[in-house]
């Protein structure tokens, strides 16, 4: 996991606007909220593949939650 994290700071640092520095209590907060939205994202998985009556959760059921839990997070 903590190697997916660091991939996700070169991702956020590239779509920054110019040389804005973020500081790293900032960088910190963006994790958080990263972490927060992939785990509420993993629970709307689970609750579909439990509808679906489904033991495991499949690419199919993210998929189908991603739209949902994005534009839920955009408010």
């Amino acid at each position: 996991m903590p190697a997916k994290l660091t991939k996700l700071k070169r991702i956020i640092r590239g779509k920054a606007m110019g040389d804005v520095k973020i500081p790293a209590a900032s960088e910190a907060m963006i994790e958080l909220a990263v972490l927060l939205f992939l785990n509420s994202l993993a629970e709307e998985a689970r609750v579909k593949a439990f509808e679906e009556k489904s033991a495991t959760i499949r690419a199919q059921h993210v998929n189908a939650v991603t739209k949902k839990m994005l534009k839920r997070a955009r408010g």
